[in-house]
């Protein structure tokens, strides 16, 4: 992901603003000095901001469509919120973004284009259940809890009854949107009569999900996302959405997922600019003009890939649509860490486990997974610390905060979790080009007042990114489909 700025947005009255016409844009006095910079301005058909999934999904379709591409990034790597930490020998684990499963066909596809094989991402053994300190062991999918069990069935079944009905396409067009919208999550799970356990349940997934829980977000946001867990001829499920085998946890990538990305830059052969922010963009009735830190462009038209809230950052010339602009305002991501500790074996497997825990009752940790590469060495658990938990748990020291961590992977696994020859932490809050993770999410009232100008172009201007998928919104699958979507948008217009 790339671009944005801290600088103030041009308010109107500062320069008259350009009127806009089917055929272009007529000149503004803010626009002569466009005109000259884009005399000195590299050029191309279509400059694409960004060098996540989505953006760099977009410069391939458009090169292979014969269009000329320049991707800017704001980072000195790509691959956005997908990032390999390597644990030497050649082997990574990955603290971004990293699973993959059934319905998720478009980045699947793309991987095996780029060379880049999947593997199953379960381990055999059991799993661990914490509730108030107390570990108990488990197979398959029904946890060790007798009094959480109803009330997870009945939960499970009024969400997908409600996703159901809402159109993954314009869910603010669902029946009661905007009673849906007019309060959180947790709110609508309570009336559904789904209270106690399983409500504690339901924000273990929305934890590592959101970055946050249920009171985060709007009730139809909330359906909505589930209903997003498929494709055009798959509903989405919320067990689709949180399971392992069979669910969105499913695989994981042989070489760790940000390999994807790389290949795709590989792909583009010098196209893509690193340490590139985007500060401004500029429109007239000829084309855009893209100021970055690595020099201008200027382009036919422009791919904006980035977060949405990052996105609302650049300088705009002319402004935004007032609803866009606050709708972007209004998506910031969740808060979520990812804490990874090593070790020289998977010890956790010759005992029986899978690495994999569920923890309930106060744990900075609530979900856990074995995040070992493929060949079985070196050993590495990951967890999750995120939402209300990461609040509580992201401004203290870090010692004290691994020692809390690694006081959960005990839990699960044994004392010998404490014996880690690497710890790593990633904080996705404090990446100046992400500002939390894993996506974004809509509080009460957004989706019903602004939802409609998502992925609204603005004019000369196209969005895409994980957030801007129908399916799989958040998820590297949202993020190709985007990519993919919007070239072919682009490509009809030009």
């Amino acid at each position: 992901m790339s671009t944005g700025a801290h600088r103030p947005r041009k308010r109107p009255g500062h320069a008259p603003e350009p009127h806009f016409h089917d055929q272009g844009v007529t000149m503004s006095s803010t626009q002569n000095q466009d005109t000259v910079t884009s005399h000195q301005a590299r050029r191309a058909d279509v400059v694409v901001i960004g060098a996540g999934l989505a953006g760099l999904t977009a410069a391939r379709e458009l090169v292979a469509a014969g269009r000329s591409v320049t991707v800017l990034e704001a980072r000195a790597r790509v691959g956005g919120r997908l990032l390999n930490h390597r644990l030497g020998d050649g082997q990574v684990t990955e603290i971004g973004g990293q699973f993959v499963g059934p319905t998720q066909d478009h980045i699947l596809a793309l991987a095996k284009e780029v060379g880049v094989a999947t593997y199953r991402a379960a381990v055999p053994g059991e799993n661990v259940y914490v509730r108030n300190g107390r570990a108990r062991r488990f197979s398959g999918h029904l946890l060790p809890d007798p009094l959480a069990l109803p009330e997870m069935g009945i939960a499970l079944a009024r969400i997908g009854q409600a996703a159901a009905k809402v159109d993954p396409a314009a869910p603010w067009r669902a029946p009661n949107a905007r009673e849906l919208d007019g309060m959180t999550y947790e709110t609508w799970l309570r009336k559904a009569g789904i209270t106690g356990a399983a409500v504690d349940l339901v924000n273990v997934f929305l934890n590592s999900a959101y970055g946050g829980e249920a009171r985060d977000a709007s009730a139809l946001f909330s359906l909505w996302y589930v209903s997003t867990f498929g494709d055009e001829t798959h509903p989405g499920t919320m067990e689709r959405g949180t399971g392992t085998t069979g669910g969105a946890q499913d695989s994981r990538f042989v070489g760790g997922s940000q390999l994807v990305a790389q290949r795709l830059a590989e792909e583009l052969d010098g196209r893509v600019q690193l340490n590139a922010p985007v500060r401004r963009v500029s429109q007239d009735s000829t084309g855009v003009t893209v100021v970055s830190d690595a020099g201008d462009w200027r382009a036919g038209r422009v791919i904006v890939a980035v977060p949405p809230l990052v996105a609302s950052r650049i300088v705009w010339d002319p402004l935004l649509p007032a609803q866009q602009d606050q709708l972007f305002q209004r998506l910031p991501f969740g808060t979520l860490m990812k804490c990874v500790a090593v070790y020289d074996r998977p010890f956790w497997r010759a005992e029986g486990l899978s690495g994999m825990g569920l923890l309930r009752g106060g744990s900075p940790i609530r979900e856990m997974f074995d995040n070992t590469p493929p060949d079985g060495g070196p050993g590495v658990l990951m967890g999750f610390l995120g939402g209300r938990e990461w609040r509580k748990w992201a401004h203290r020291s870090a010692a004290e905060r691994r020692g809390a961590v690694l006081r959960c992977f005990a839990q699960v696994v044994g004392e010998r979790a404490f014996d880690t020859v690497d710890y790593v932490e990633q904080d996705w809050t404090a990446e100046q080009w992400t500002q939390g993770g894993p996506t974004a999410v809509a509080a009460p009232g957004v989706l019903t007042d602004f939802g409609q100008w998502m992925g609204r172009p603005h004019h000369r201007v196209h969005w895409a990114g994980a957030e801007f998928s129908p399916y799989w919104n958040g998820y590297m699958d949202g993020a190709v489909r985007s990519g993919q979507h919007t070239a072919t948008e682009l490509l009809h217009q030009i």
